[in-house]
C-alpha cells in the first residue's frame, strides 16, 4: 500500500521562516521610511477655511465651526451661511448629511438638494451620505447658504466637516480615511458567506450540524452592518437608505445567531435560557417594526432597546462561560472563548463609539470577527477530527456488534439446521434456550445474564454434528456401543465452541448439561455445585423439552407425569433449587415459548452490508468443518459389516484403479433370503457381519465396500492373478469355517466374480466383467468363483442351456438349497417339481420346465437397484400371464424357473412372448435382454 507523501519538515520550516521575515520587513518599512503618497491633509488643502455663521430663527447670527454640534430642535431647519473667498477656484463643495435633508444655495439660487422622502422605504429622516455641490471660480465672493433639517434628536444641530476642492481629490481623501473598514467589511461578508456554505456542505457530508454555520451568519450580519454604517455606503448600492435601515434590523436580530452559535458550541446546556433571549429579540424586532411603519417611532428612536438587549446577550454569554469554567467544561471550546472575547470587545467598542463620536468605522468589530473566525476554524477542525474519531469508533463498535450478532445467528442457524434432519427434535435447542431463560429470570438473574444463558443454551447440542445420523435417528433402543458414541456429543460440542467468546458459558453448557446432581452423569461424572450453574439450568430445561416432545418411539408425556418425574429426580438428577423454581413456573403456567422466528437477520442488524472481522465465526466454521471431515469416514461406514458404503467405496476403488493395477472382486452372499425367512433377520444380519469381518480380516490393505443387500466389492491393489486367487480362496475358507460355527448360518454360501485390471482401466468396464463372471458362477451352481478372462479364453466356458437345465433339474430333484423369490422357495418348488413329474409320467400329461434369464446389455454397468427393478417387472409380467396351475420360483439373482402344465411345446413361444411384451411395458429401459430356454420334464425324469 502506498503511503501519503509529506514534504520534509526542514524545508517546510525554512519556508515559513522566510515568509515571516518578508512580511515583517514590509511592515517595518511602512513605519520607518517616509510616505510616498500624495498628501491631502484636511487642514491645508480640502477643509473649507471661510467663516461660517448660523442664522437663527430670531434673526441673530452665531459664528460656528465645522464639524460641530449645536442646539437645534428636531424638525427645525438650521441655516448656515458663508461668503466664498475671492480666490475660490474649487469645482466642488462637499458636506456630509447625518440623517438630514440638505439644501445648498448660491446667491439665493438653489444649487443642490438632498431629500430621500421619495426614495426611502420608511421613516421621516434621510439617511447619511456625502452631498457634493458643483462650483467654479466664478462663484468666488458669492454667498453660500446651507440648510439642514432632521427629525432625529441625536443628529439635530450636527454640522459635519465641509470640504472643497477637486471632487476626485475629495473622494481619494475619503477612501483613504474610510476604505480600510470597508475592505474589512467586504472580507467579512465574503468570509461569512463562504463559512455558511462550507458549514452546510460539511453538515451534509458528516450528517451533523456544524457550529460555524451560525458564526458565518454572525459574520454576514456584522459585515452588512459595517457596510451600512460605512461613510462610503452610497458608493456600494444604488439606494443607500435601505442599506442604512438594514443596519437597525441587523442590530435587533444579531442576538439570534450569537446565541445559537454559543448554544451549539456548549451542546445545548443552556438552551432554555438562551431561547428566552432569542424570543425577546424576535419580539423586539416585531414591535420596533410596527412602530417604524406606523411612523410612531423610527428604528433609530428604539435602537436603545436593541442595544441593551445586545448588551444583555453579551452578559448572558459571559455568564455561561463562567459556569462552564467552574464545571471544567470550557476546555472543550477554549479557542472559541478567546475569539468570542475579541469579537465581543469589538462590539462593545463600536456600541460605545456611537455615543462618543459621530463617525463609526466598524474597524474594531471587523478585527474581533476575524479573530473569532480564526479561533472557530481551529475549533471546528478539532471538532471534525473528534467527530471523525467518534464515528470511526462508533462504526467499529457497530460492526463489532453486527459481527457478533451475525456470528451468533450463524451459529444458532447451524444448530437449528442440525436439528432439522429429524422432525422429532426440530426446534429443540430454541425451546431449551427459552425454558432456560425463564428459569434464570425466576431465579432473579438480570437481563444480561438471562440473554447469556439463552444464547448458550441454544448451542448445547451443537456437538451432535459429530454423531452419525444412523445413531441419532435410530427408532429403537440404542446398543451400549451406540450410547457411548452419542454421549460424545458433549465433548465434541465443547471443543467446537471453546473459542466462541461472544457467547459466555457456551462451552461449559455444551460439556456439562448431561451431568447429574448426584454425580452419575457424563462426561465427567461431577456432582452438586461443581457443575456450572448454567449447565444445571439447561439440564432441567433439556429434560423437560425431551419429556414434553413427541418422539418416534413414544408420544409426549403429560404435564402431571413430567412434574412427578422432575420432583422424583430433585436432588438426584437436578439441582433442588433449580428444580423447585421450574416446578413453580410449571404450576403457574409460565412454561411456554413463542413461535420460532424464521428470519434471523433483522433490518437493524443489516444496516451495514459489510461482514469484516468475523474471526470467531470463521474459527467456529473451521471447527465445524474439521469435525464434519473427521466424521465423514464414519458416516460412510456400514455399521453392520464394518465396511464402507457403496458410493464411498466405489469412488475410492475407481480412483485407485486409475493409478494401480489389480484385481476387482464381486462377491454375492447366497441364500440370504432363505436365512431371513427361516431364522429371522437377526440371523441374516449376523451372516452379513460374518462376511464383512471375514473380508476385513483377510484383506488389510485392500479397498472393500458393501454394495447393498447381499453384494460386496473388493479391489486387490497391485496383485497378480495367482495372489488374488489365493486371497479369494482364503476368504472362502475363512467364511466357510465361521458360518459352520452357527447352525443358523450354514445355509449361506458365497459366489465371486473376478476381473484383472490394468492401470487406468475403466471402473465401469471392470465392474461389468466381474459381474458377468459372478453371473457365470451363479448359473453353474453357486458357492465358487471365476475369473472373467477364463470365460473369454474358454477355460471356464459357459454351459449350454440344455446342460444347464439338465443340471438344474437334477438339483431340484435332489432338493437344492436355492432361495425362491415368488410364492415358493426352492425347497417347496423342488417338491412340486417331483410331484408334477410323477403325475405327468403316470397320466401322460405334458409338462415343461422353463428358465427365463435377464441378461444385461454388453458393456453396461448394472447396479443392484436397476437389477431389482427389472426383476420385479419380470415377476409382475409372469404373474399376469401364467395360469393358477402353473408353478414359478426365482432361481437366482437374474433367473426365474417355471413349470407349465399341458402348455404344449408349440404354445410356449407364445406364452413367453406375452410375458416379455408385458415386461417391456413395465420396464421401459433397454439395459436388459430377457431370453428363455425350456425342456420337457418327462424326458428329464426318465433319464
Amino acid at each position: 500500500m502506498k503511503t501519503e507523501y509529506s514534504v520534509p519538515k526542514y524545508i517546510k520550516r525554512t519556508f515559513y521562516a522566510i515568509a515571516a521575515m518578508v512580511f515583517l520587513g514590509l511592515f517595518l518599512a511602512q513605519i520607518i521610511y517616509p510616505s510616498e503618497q500624495e498628501s491631502y491633509g484636511v487642514s491645508n488643502q480640502l477643509l473649507y477655511e471661510g467663516e461660517l455663521y448660523w442664522e437663527k430663527t430670531d434673526g441673530s447670527k452665531e459664528k460656528i465651526t465645522a464639524p460641530g454640534t449645536y442646539a437645534v430642535e428636531p424638525g427645525e431647519t438650521m441655516v448656515i451661511t458663508t461668503a466664498l473667498p475671492e480666490d475660490f477656484v474649487a469645482n466642488s463643495i462637499m458636506i456630509r448629511s447625518s440623517q438630514q435633508n440638505v439644501r445648498i444655495y448660491m446667491d439665493g439660487v438653489l444649487r443642490c438638494e438632498y431629500d430621500t422622502k421619495a426614495s426611502r422605504p420608511f421613516g421621516k429622516n434621510s439617511t447619511s451620505r456625502y452631498i457634493f455641490c458643483q462650483t467654479s471660480e466664478e462663484d468666488a465672493g458669492k454667498e453660500l447658504r446651507i440648510e439642514l433639517l432632521t427629525y432625529a434628536g441625536r443628529y439635530s444641530g450636527v454640522v459635519n466637516e465641509i470640504l472643497c476642492g477637486d471632487k476626485a481629490d475629495i473622494w481619494s481623501y475619503l477612501l483613504k480615511v474610510h476604505g480600510a473598514s470597508s475592505l474589512i467589511a467586504f472580507f467579512l461578508l465574503f468570509s461569512g458567506i463562504v463559512t455558511i456554505m462550507f458549514s452546510i456542505a460539511l453538515g451534509i457530508a458528516y450528517k451533523t450540524r456544524i457550529h460555524m454555520e451560525y458564526l458565518g451568519w454572525c459574520m454576514v450580519l456584522g459585515a452588512m452592518w459595517m457596510l451600512g454604517e460605512s461613510k462610503l455606503r452610497q458608493c456600494y448600492v444604488p439606494n443607500a437608505s435601505s442599506l442604512a435601515s438594514l443596519c437597525f434590523v441587523i442590530v435587533m436580530i444579531c442576538p439570534l445567531p450569537i446565541l445559537m452559535y454559543v448554544d451549539s458550541v456548549q451542546h445545548g446546556r443552556y438552551q432554555k435560557f438562551f431561547s428566552i433571549l432569542e424570543w425577546v429579540a424576535v419580539g423586539n424586532l416585531f414591535l420596533s417594526s410596527i412602530l417604524q411603519f406606523a411612523e410612531i417611532a423610527d428604528y433609530l428612536d428604539t435602537m436603545i432597546v436593541s442595544q441593551m438587549l445586545l448588551v444583555f446577550t453579551v452578559l448572558a454569554v459571559l455568564v455561561t462561560f463562567y459556569l462552564d469554567f467552574r464545571k471544567g467544561m470550557i476546555r472543550d471550546y477554549l479557542f472559541i472563548v478567546i475569539g468570542l472575547f475579541a469579537a465581543l470587545a469589538g462590539v462593545v467598542v463600536e456600541c460605545v463609539s456611537v455615543y462618543l463620536v459621530v463617525y463609526v468605522s466598524g474597524l474594531f468589530l471587523g478585527i474581533g470577527m476575524l479573530v473569532l473566525l480564526f479561533s472557530a476554524i481551529i475549533n471546528t477542525v478539532k471538532d471534525l477530527r473528534d467527530l471523525e474519531n467518534r464515528r470511526q469508533l462508533e462504526q467499529l463498535e457497530r460492526r463489532r456488534k453486527q459481527t457478533e450478532a451475525m456470528s451468533l445467528q450463524l451459529i444458532q442457524t447451524l444448530s437449528v439446521t442440525i436439528e432439522a434432519k429429524d422432525d422429532y427434535t426440530k426446534g429443540h435447542s430454541y425451546r431449551v434456550a427459552e425454558y432456560s431463560a425463564l428459569i434464570a429470570r425466576a431465579l432473579g438473574w438480570d437481563d444480561k445474564e438471562v440473554e447469556n444463558i439463552r444464547n448458550a443454551a441454544s448451542l448445547h447440542d451443537i456437538g451432535k454434528i459429530g454423531i452419525p445420523d444412523v445413531i441419532l435417528n435410530k427408532p429403537s433402543r440404542l446398543l451400549d456401543e451406540e450410547y457411548e458414541i452419542i454421549k460424545q456429543h458433549t465433548t465434541i460440542g465443547a471443543d467446537i465452541i471453546k473459542n466462541i467468546s461472544l457467547v459466555p458459558h457456551a462451552e461449559e453448557v455444551a460439556r456439562y448439561h448431561h451431568e447429574r446432581y448426584d454425580g452419575k452423569g457424563y462426561p465427567g461424572g461431577i456432582s452438586g455445585e461443581a457443575i456450572p450453574v448454567y449447565a444445571r439450568i439447561v439440564a432441567v430445561a433439556d429434560s423437560y423439552d425431551a419429556m414434553s416432545s413427541k418422539r418416534i418411539y413414544r408420544n409426549a408425556l403429560t404435564r402431571d407425569v413430567i412434574r412427578k418425574e422432575i420432583i422424583e429426580n430433585r436432588g438426584r438428577q437436578f439441582d433442588p433449587v433449580i428444580a423447585d423454581a421450574f416446578i413453580r413456573l410449571l404450576d403457574t403456567g409460565k412454561v411456554r415459548v413463542t413461535k420460532l422466528e424464521q428470519s434471523l437477520f433483522t433490518e437493524e442488524n443489516m444496516s451495514e452490508p459489510e461482514m469484516s472481522g468475523t474471526t470467531e465465526a470463521c474459527r467456529f466454521i473451521s471447527e465445524v468443518v474439521d469435525t464434519m471431515n473427521s466424521q465423514k469416514e464414519v458416516q460412510n461406514i456400514d455399521f453392520l459389516t464394518g465396511l464402507p458404503m457403496r458410493n464411498f467405496g466405489e469412488k475410492q476403488i475407481a480412483e485407485r484403479m486409475q493409478t494401480h493395477p489389480g484385481c476387482l472382486v464381486f462377491f454375492d452372499l447366497d441364500n440370504l433370503k432363505k436365512i431371513n425367512d427361516i431364522y429371522g433377520h437377526k440371523a441374516g444380519d449376523r451372516v452379513l457381519k460374518v462376511l464383512g469381518d471375514t473380508i476385513s480380516d483377510c484383506v488389510k490393505e485392500a479397498i472393500a465396500c458393501r454394495l447393498g443387500g447381499d453384494e460386496f466389492l473388493l479391489f486387490l491393489q497391485d496383485m497378480e492373478k495367482e495372489n488374488a486367487e489365493e486371497l479369494v480362496k482364503k476368504i472362502f475358507e475363512s467364511f466357510l469355517f465361521k458360518k459352520e460355527q452357527e447352525t443358523e448360518l450354514r445355509e449361506a454360501s458365497l459366489s465371486g466374480g473376478l476381473c484383472m485390471s490394468q492401470k487406468g482401466d475403466s471402473f465401469a468396464d471392470c465392474y461389468a466383467k466381474a459381474d458377468k463372471a459372478l453371473y457365470y458362477i451363479k448359473q453353474n451352481g453357486k458357492n465358487g468363483y471365476s475369473f472373467y478372462h477364463q470365460m473369454e479364453q474358454g477355460e471356464g466356458q459357459l454351459r449350454t442351456a440344455e446342460r444347464d437345465l439338465d443340471k438344474i433339474a437334477k438339483a431340484l430333484q435332489e432338493s437344492g438349497s436355492y432361495v425362491g423369490a415368488l410364492d415358493l422357495d426352492n425347497r417347496e418348488f423342488s417338491k412340486i417339481y417331483e410331484y408334477v413329474s410323477n403325475l405327468g409320467e403316470r397320466y401322460n400329461h405334458s409338462c415343461h420346465l422353463v428358465m427365463i434369464t435377464m441378461d444385461a446389455v454388453s458393456d453396461n454397468t448394472m447396479y443392484i437397484e436397476d437389477i431389482e427393478q427389472a426383476l420385479q417387472c419380470m415377476e409382475m409380467a409372469i404373474r399376469s400371464n401364467i395360469r393358477n396351475v402353473d408353478v414359478c420360483t426365482r432361481y437366482s439373482s437374474m433367473q426365474y424357473l417355471l413349470i407349465l402344465l399341458e402348455a404344449g411345446t408349440d404354445k410356449i413361444p407364445f406364452i413367453m412372448e406375452r410375458i416379455f411384451t408385458r415386461c417391456y411395458k413395465l420396464y421401459s429401459e433397454n439395459d436388459f435382454i430377457p431370453h428363455y430356454e425350456f425342456m420337457e420334464m418327462l424326458d428329464n425324469a426318465s433319464e
